[in-house]
């Protein structure tokens, strides 16, 4: 069931969860509902944090969830809301709410308008910020303006979210860092470049262009035709400048049929790092992902070659916070040897987060909060185990998205 699962077109998928046996899904059921009234007895158990209050830059689900781990670690909370949102449930389930505004049209300018936001953090009386993810997560701009202001980012220093949000520069990271990455060109000034570069370096398609400060599955284009290069690059800057304010892109070679692997890690910006397991994210409807499953059905020894790259990438940029480091798999999960390469790094919380909670019996948010409270590792009851796994693995969870 679970290869079925893994290889199958994103439409098929609603009908292959429904072929698993009832007694399955009934404990499934139960399962859950045990997991949900034990939330607050997750590691880590936190002592008193140097921080009582805290604003969530964000609205929906995340801020909700944000909420919730404050409360039980005894934080006041503090939401914001741009108008059109004002009677949704984040702003309910918060100690107080601001409204954010913005000069720019639309319901999400405001969440992403850093003045508004950063003033909202001081005038509430915020001696934190969590940013969720999405909108301002992947801000260094933003957390260097709470930094600034005297508010500390519940997420990584400003310089280490500059350098893994520049695509060129994280993969000159990995490769410093000996971990294995796709052959790729620098950042390319036009689609006759892109060709000069693949003549030079030998290298044949299909090929990807990118964004270079891309995310979230945007922001790329497939070659497969040397007819094709020409529109792909022009599409690819078009939606880059649009998506992301830059058009910077660059090429990468491309991997038929590889499996999406991301590795969920955790580091104290001490000298601590330590990994919570790894999520399966390959079945994806145009870049974005539709099922998710963690851990990986995968072979111990990959599983430790992947993780340990993992790991070793974030001591080297001297990551504080948790992120997940993602990573293509060429071939079967179940060979030891498989060629596999680092694709980056999502210095944030990940929506998918809660699969590997379910997993390990981790709080992620509350893992956060405490990193930023300056605890080490240690300190948290998560230090790195002998294959530096911070937990051992309880189960199987699974996340599926309605696209």
């Amino acid at each position: 069931f679970w290869n079925s699962l893994a290889m199958e077109p994103a439409s098929r998928i609603t009908r292959l969860l429904g072929q698993l046996r009832p007694g399955l899904r009934e404990k499934a059921v139960h399962a859950q509902a045990i997991s949900s009234r034990a939330f607050s007895t997750r590691r880590p158990q936190l002592r008193q944090l140097p921080f009582s209050k805290v604003l969530i830059a964000n609205r929906g689900e995340i801020a909700v969830r944000v909420a919730r781990a404050c409360h039980e670690e005894g934080l006041k909370t503090v939401g914001i809301y741009a108008e059109e949102d004002k009677g949704s449930l984040h702003v309910q389930r918060v100690n107080e709410a601001l409204k954010v505004t913005s000069t720019k049209p639309g319901p999400i300018a405001p969440y992403l308008d850093v003045q508004s936001v950063v003033e909202a953090a001081k005038s509430s009386g915020a001696e934190a910020v969590h940013p969720g993810y999405g909108f301002l997560s992947e801000s260094a701009d933003f957390a260097a303006a709470c930094e600034a202001a005297g508010i500390r980012f519940i997420g990584p220093r400003p310089e280490t979210i500059a350098l893994l949000g520049d695509k060129v520069k994280a993969r000159e990271l990995a490769m410093s860092s000996d971990v294995p990455v796709l052959k790729g060109s620098p950042f390319l000034g036009s689609w006759m470049a892109a060709r000069e570069f693949l003549e030079r370096e030998n290298l044949p398609l299909p090929i990807i262009f990118k964004a270079a400060f891309g995310g979230g599955g945007r922001g790329m284009r497939l070659v497969r035709q040397d007819d094709e290069l020409n529109e792909a690059f022009e599409r690819c800057t078009s939606e880059a400048k649009t998506a992301f304010g830059d058009g910077s892109v660059f090429l990468e070679e491309f991997l038929d049929n590889a499996r999406h692997i991301e590795v969920q890690v955790l580091a104290d910006g001490q000298g601590g790092c330590a990994h919570l397991f790894e999520r399966d994210c390959s079945v994806q409807l145009r870049n974005q992902k539709v099922v998710e499953v963690a851990p990986a059905r995968i072979h111990p020894e990959l599983r430790k070659r992947i993780t340990e790259c993992a790991v070793r990438l974030l001591l080297t940029c001297q990551y504080r916070g948790v992120g997940t480091v993602e990573f293509m798999v060429a071939g079967s999960l179940q060979d030891p040897d498989a060629r596999f390469v680092f694709m980056e790094v999502n210095p944030r919380i990940q929506v998918e987060h809660t699969i590997t909670e379910e997993a390990t019996d981790v709080d992620i948010v509350k893992t956060q909060l405490g990193i930023a409270g300056g605890f080490t590792l240690e300190e948290l009851g998560l230090s790195p185990g002998a294959n530096l796994e911070a937990s051992q693995l309880r189960g199987f969870a699974i996340q599926a998205r309605v696209s």
